[in-house]
């Protein structure tokens, strides 16, 4: 939804000033996130934060008899590692990559010594932190009070909304298991969906074929969520600005792509994690 370049950047790091984002984009790294791999297991320390481009991560929250549902979906408005500048330093969620992708990646050490540097970035993931409450609290209304029908309807929007197509890698176990609901009623909501003319559903792909009939079938929860999101982190986002200044300041021209500009590198134990470094072709 947010191009540059011919492909999506990160609208936190594009909504910090010019001399913030001087200092940082050096730190970063750009690495590939794989569908299916987890990056963080509940209790588990987080030694590093992600700005992803591309990619979807889903924050599942899991009970003792292994069951788990989702509550937040990160893309290219936010941050994965919250717990680092929220100061608790480990999760208690289960971050899984729900859509492969680029991301940004940083240090943990690095970051909290860039976010003690500038205040610019702690009030922007002030900001980020409470659009987070805000989903996660949507999202368990709309788990107790909306019918299976409209959740899909509200994941297939937000899932759209952080890639730069509508055409979304997802099953229906997937989702059954993220909206922790039984798969049979996904199947029924999807298929009710297809009949509709709404979206295209084959061999785990969904396309979405008319957009803006599907936020007519969603429940309120996706645009309470969404006008949130727009309030609280598109006050700082000038796009023709940062399309004009940041591709070159990054190493990226409108010339060049995500694809040819970087060859793929294992990043050794990274690797595990469903992450592969980018190293900048020489």
């Amino acid at each position: 939804m947010y191009e540059i370049s011919g492909f999506c950047q990160n609208r936190l790091l594009a909504g910090l000033p010019v001399a913030v984002q001087d200092r940082i984009f050096p730190q970063l790294e750009c690495v590939s996130l794989t569908s299916a791999k987890w990056l963080f297991k509940p209790s588990e320390a987080v030694s590093h934060v992600l700005f992803p481009i591309d990619s979807v991560v889903s924050m599942l929250y899991p009970t003792m008899d292994g069951q788990e549902t989702e509550t937040a979906v990160i893309g290219n408005e936010g941050m994965v590692g919250i717990s680092l500048f929220m100061g608790g330093e480990v999760t208690n969620s289960r971050t899984v990559v729900q859509s492969s992708g680029s991301a940004w990646r940083m240090p943990g050490h690095i970051f909290k010594r860039e976010l003690n540097h500038h205040r610019e970035l702690e009030y922007l993931l002030l900001r980020y932190s409470q659009y987070l409450i805000t989903q996660m609290s949507q999202t368990a209304v709309c788990n107790r009070f909306h019918s299976i029908y409209q959740q899909l309807c509200r994941r297939l929007l937000m899932a759209v909304d952080r890639v730069s197509h509508n055409r979304l890698r997802m099953t229906h176990q997937l989702i059954a298991s993220n909206l922790g609901v039984r798969r049979e009623g996904v199947t029924e909501a999807a298929c009710k969906l297809q009949r509709q003319g709404v979206i295209e559903y084959g061999r785990g792909i969904v396309n979405v074929l008319d957009r803006s009939q599907l936020e007519k079938l969603c429940c309120e929860c996706y645009s309470v969520v969404r006008k949130e999101e727009d309030r609280l982190l598109s006050h700082k986002y000038h796009r023709a600005e940062f399309q004009s200044s940041t591709p070159e300041r990054i190493g990226f021209t409108k010339d060049s792509s995500l694809k040819n500009k970087y060859a793929f590198k294992s990043p050794g134990s990274l690797s595990t994690r469903g992450v592969t470094c980018l190293v900048k072709n020489t």
